[in-house]
C-alpha cells in the first residue's frame, strides 16, 4: 500500500515551458519527478496544484505523490538529497505526509498570485518583473481592485478556448502596493482561470495610464468576453505566493 505525501517547492520559471509536463519541452514538473524517482529509487508521478505558464514563477508550489514508503522519517535528509540533485532554480522546501484523499489541487482552499511591475530598468529584475516607464496612478487601479468583489464570473480575464468547466472564482484580496520603484499587486481567491491574473494586471495597467476608466473596467467584467479585457501582462512578472490547505489533511506524526 503506498503513502501519499504534499512536497513544497519554489522555483524559478524563466527557463521552464511551465509546471505541467508537456511533450518535447522542459518543466518543473518533469525535472521534478525524475528527481524524486531517482532519490526514492521508485517511479514517482506528481499531480500539481495547477498549471503555471511559461516564465511564470512560484514562491510556493504544492504537488502530491505516492510513495510505497510509509514514511518517510528523515525528512530533512530527503529534502537535502533532492535539492542537490535538483537544478539551482528549483528548491524543495518541505516534504509533509498527508492522509490518502487529499488532492494537491482539489484540498486547496485558497490560492495567492503576487505580479511585480518595475518603474525602472533593473537587469536584476528582468526575469522577475514587467518593466513600465512613465508615471502610473496606483490609486485607481486600487479602486479597480475594489469593483473585483462585486463579482464573481471572471470570463473576460479567461484564456480563450481553456475548457474550465466554471468561470466563477471567489475573489477575497486584490490591493496594489508600491515600495522602491516597484508595483506590487497581490491577489487571493477560491480558485483562478487559466491567464486570470496576468490580464487583470495588463487591464488595470490600462486603468494607470488612464487609457481606461473604472466604469469601462466593470462594462468588461459584465461583457464576459475576453476579446473587451486588456492585454495579458508579461509572465516574468507574476509568482503563485501561498496556496492554503486545510490543517486536518495533514497527517501529524510525520
Amino acid at each position: 500500500m503506498k503513502t501519499r505525501y504534499f512536497i513544497f517547492i519554489s522555483y524559478k520559471g524563466t527557463s521552464y515551458h511551465g509546471w505541467q509536463i508537456q511533450p518535447n519541452s522542459v518543466t518543473v514538473q518533469k525535472i521534478l519527478d525524475e528527481a524524486l524517482s531517482v532519490v526514492l529509487s521508485e517511479k514517482i508521478s506528481t499531480i500539481g496544484a495547477g498549471r503555471t505558464d511559461a516564465g511564470v514563477h512560484a514562491l510556493v508550489f504544492c504537488a502530491h505523490f505516492d510513495s510505497i514508503s510509509p514514511d518517510l522519517s528523515n525528512v530533512s535528509n530527503l529534502v537535502f538529497r533532492l535539492n542537490r540533485y535538483l537544478p539551482g532554480d528549483i528548491s524543495v522546501n518541505s516534504i509533509k505526509k498527508v492522509f490518502p484523499d487529499s488532492n494537491a489541487r482539489y484540498s486547496a482552499i485558497s490560492r495567492s498570485y503576487k505580479y511585480y511591475i518595475s518603474k525602472i530598468k533593473d537587469p536584476f529584475f528582468d526575469n522577475s518583473s514587467w518593466f513600465l516607464h512613465g508615471n502610473i496612478n496606483i490609486v485607481a487601479m486600487n479602486e479597480a481592485c475594489r469593483l473585483l468583489f462585486n463579482h464573481s464570473d471572471f470570463t473576460s480575464f479567461s484564456r480563450l478556448h481553456s475548457n474550465s468547466k466554471t468561470n466563477i472564482c471567489k475573489i477575497y484580496n486584490a490591493i496594489w502596493e508600491e515600495a522602491d520603484n516597484r508595483l506590487v499587486f497581490t491577489i487571493k481567491a477560491d480558485r483562478f482561470l487559466r491567464n486570470m491574473v496576468r490580464a487583470i494586471v495588463g487591464t488595470m495597467v490600462e486603468i494607470g495610464f488612464e487609457k481606461m476608466n473604472l466604469k469601462e473596467f466593470e462594462e468588461i467584467i459584465l461583457a464576459k468576453d475576453r476579446c473587451r479585457a486588456g492585454k495579458s501582462a508579461p509572465a516574468s512578472g507574476l509568482f503563485l505566493a501561498e496556496i492554503e490547505y486545510p490543517e486536518e489533511i495533514f497527517v501529524k506524526s510525520l
